[in-house]
């Protein structure tokens, strides 16, 4: 079975940077896209950002330029750099993948971007 534990949140200014990151462990398959999601209350998860095994990329028409997803598939990790941060970036962040046709989700890391 596969888990995901995030890491790095916290609070910053708008303007500011954080650095995200999410470490599989168990069963993970380092071919599986890993993605991370964002979700604020009174709101659907959404995905912010999403890289494949061999580092192509998506993002979120409002995090592009701004937030950047890279993955260590030796460390079964994906990392998530967000500069210029704004705070409509506020929200709880998943590190998400998928195996066997079955979602994994993390726990959540709690990112607050103060104006």
């Amino acid at each position: 079975q596969v888990q995901l534990v995030e890491s790095g949140g916290g609070s910053v200014q708008a303007g500011g940077s954080l650095r995200l990151s999410c470490v599989a462990s168990g069963n993970f398959v380092g071919g599986n896209v890993m993605a991370w999601y964002r979700q604020t209350p009174g709101k659907e998860r959404e995905m912010v950002a999403m890289i494949t095994s061999g580092g192509v990329t998506d993002y979120r028409g409002a995090v592009k330029g701004r937030f950047f997803i890279s993955r260590d598939n030796g460390k079964k990790a994906v990392y998530l750099r967000m500069d210029n941060s704004k705070p409509e970036d506020t929200g709880v962040y998943y590190c998400h993948t998928q195996t066997d046709g079955i979602d994994i989700w993390g726990l959540g890391t709690q990112v607050t971007v103060s104006s």
